[in-house]
């Protein structure tokens, strides 16, 4: 591939992070972090969900999928040329744009591009809501689009994704996102492309940025440390990119925000810096000034009133998206406060089906049933909303009601929303229940602790049956409980202490 095209994958990753084509282009290989297992495993899932899906259509295709790349793209022409139905693999080029569309399918006089895609091809869809585009799909359909208009071979700007669900979805470039928002899909995708344009040519320089999107990135140490070099505003929880960019207008790293006199930005009820507020600012800059501070403490800005029953549970569960199943429901149960009472019990799906789905769920719930009075904690609304999903999947189990009540404020603690994000401040980068633990002492077992790196052992465990494989499962759950254990207990020390 040459190194001045302009691809689908260029664009995804821009979407994600702009800086993530900067360093795939022009970074040092030797800098790159090992790919994770379980990025590896969600190519091999993709690579399986398209085999499966071409190998089940009933309408004849040509497959040019597995022919060296300058085949491809003389074939793709020729199968356009005759009026070929469907085209798999195709490689389409034209100027400085490169695409290789998992699809071209004839549609009148000319044709549409689409992806097979191993997720869902809307995004936010629930019962009660239709989701709408993803956008780092729509650039690279986009792409496909562009490129095939140029060639003069377009159909119109309908592409389409064939996605997990089984359903074909069509992204409609050309309609505004929203009521509130005029820009369509297009307008996002012509505005992503000259800024990659301009990154490839070294017109643009981006700047890395701390944020979620950086855990499973082969970049994340080596961008770190740029990160940190630069002093840079991401380092503060929950500033993220867009915020930092408007903030480097006025305010240009951790430490000019510590120590400068933020009144100078604040206009009445508002600051001059857009999408952050009052509050919003003094939050970031307390932040900022436990960062640079040797030897600063986290502490409280609101008083926390945690339940008191005699017995408490902390809970975690893990889930496979993939295969949209939740495996594993995992309680560490505690008497009086007392560590030496301590077990941890754990409710664990042998098989990566709804079957084996509903006996867990239905095993963790009559567990709580019978724990009951008991005081609950959880980090993030993640659980009380999987057990809602699990509730519509698995009606015999339990009611809506009766998760709606587990989940009360009399009796549930959600850690993250409640305490740590509303109600305290922590000097540290993120308040993930891992930094947070980690900072109090806590040390998980496992080298490598993630809920992404679960669901790999998980799949190897359902290949192999290998039972040491699922004790990493189990330990790396009974961790992330006991973490919110020391997390709690630390939050109680300081609720003595004010």
């Amino acid at each position: 591939m040459r190194t001045d095209s302009i691809t689908a994958t260029m664009l995804y990753d821009f979407v994600r992070c702009p800086h993530r084509v900067t360093m795939d282009l022009f970074g040092n290989p030797a800098e790159k972090d090992p790919i994770s297992p379980f990025v590896e495993l969600l190519w091999e899932r993709g690579h399986l969900f398209e085999k499966e899906t071409i190998e089940r259509l009933q309408i004849p295709f040509i497959n040019l999928r597995d022919l060296p790349d300058q085949e491809r793209e003389r074939l793709t022409l020729e199968a356009i040329a005759t009026g070929e139905r469907l085209i798999y693999g195709a490689r389409i080029r034209v100027d400085d744009l490169l695409g290789e569309p998992d699809l071209l399918r004839k549609q009148g006089s000319g044709y549409v591009a689409g992806d097979i895609k191993s997720g869902a091809g809307l995004e936010g869809s629930s019962e009660d809501a239709d989701g709408k585009p993803k956008q780092h799909y729509a650039v690279q359909l986009s792409l496909y689009t562009d490129i095939l208009e140029r060639l003069g071979f377009s159909a119109g700007r309908l592409p389409f994704v064939w996605d997990i669900h089984g359903q074909e979805i069509l992204y409609h470039l050309d309609s505004p996102r929203g009521p509130k928002t005029p820009i369509s899909m297009w307008d996002d995708y012509l505005s992503s492309l000259r800024i990659v344009c301009s990154i490839v040519s070294r017109e643009a320089a981006t700047i890395g940025s701390l944020g979620g999107e950086c855990k499973l990135c082969h970049w994340r140490t080596a961008c770190t440390k740029q990160l940190v070099e630069l002093n840079d505003l991401t380092l503060i929880p929950d500033l993220g990119r867009s915020r930092r960019d408007n903030l480097l207008q006025h305010i240009g790293s951790v430490q000019e925000l510590a120590s400068i006199n933020i009144s100078s930005f604040i206009c009445g009820s508002k600051t001059v810096i857009p999408g952050i507020g009052v509050e919003m600012l003094k939050r970031f800059q307390a932040r900022a000034r436990l960062q640079i501070q040797p030897d600063s403490k986290p502490y409280l800005i609101e008083d926390v009133q945690f339940p008191s029953p005699e017995l408490e549970l902390f809970f975690d569960v893990e889930t496979d998206p993939m295969r949209d199943i939740c495996y594993l429901h995992g309680f560490v149960e505690r008497k009086g406060g007392n560590v030496q009472t301590e077990k941890y019990v754990a409710f664990f799906a042998e098989e990566p089906t709804h079957d084996a789905e509903r006996e867990a769920f239905a095993k963790a719930w009559q567990y709580i049933r019978e724990k009951n009075p008991t005081a609950i904690y959880f980090y993030s609304p993640y659980e009380r909303t999987l057990w809602r999903k699990l509730v519509d999947r698995h009606p015999s189990v339990a009611t809506e009601a009766d998760v709606e009540g587990l989940f009360s404020s009399q009796i549930a603690v959600d850690l993250y929303n409640g305490v740590v994000r509303s109600k305290m401040e922590w000097p540290t980068r993120d308040l993930s229940i891992k930094t947070l633990a980690t900072y109090m002492g806590f040390e998980w077992r496992d080298p490598d602790p993630s809920g992404a790196a679960s669901i790999e052992w998980y799949h190897r465990w359902i290949d192999s049956r290998d039972i040491r494989i699922k004790q990493r499962i189990l330990n790396y759950n009974e961790d992330d409980c006991l973490a919110m254990r020391v997390l709690t207990d630390a939050v109680r020390s300081m609720i003595l202490k004010v």
